[in-house]
């Protein structure tokens, strides 16, 4: 039986892409071992693994733990917006009851 030969593709242009189609090639091929019952335990294993509720929980977890992340960066931004907004309202403040540095205000 003629094994099939999938068409080549142009290798892509960012080592993400690359990575992104490596990956894919591997995954393509420990299918084809494990239809053909040619796969290794480790990868018997690998993918037995990746179907417990134990992986999607720790995936889960890693989604909220990112998203969390993401939340205290904008925090921080904002924070940083905050505290340089209540500075330009102070300086304003000296400046029209005429406590300002030597006439210096920045909008």
């Amino acid at each position: 039986m003629p094994s099939k030969k999938r068409p080549t593709r142009k290798p892509a242009t960012s080592v993400e892409g690359r990575e992104g189609q490596l990956v894919s090639l591997a995954i393509d091929l420990a299918e084809k071992q494990m239809q053909d019952g040619t796969a290794s335990s480790q990868v018997i294993s690998h993918f037995l693994k990746l179907g417990t509720v134990r992986e999607s929980l720790e995936r889960e977890k890693l989604t909220r733990e990112n998203k969390l992340l993401e939340a205290k960066v904008e925090n921080m931004v904002s924070g940083k917006k905050v505290e340089e907004l209540y500075d330009k309202a102070i300086q304003a403040m000296k400046h029209y009851s005429g406590q300002s540095d030597h006439g210096v205000f920045d909008d």
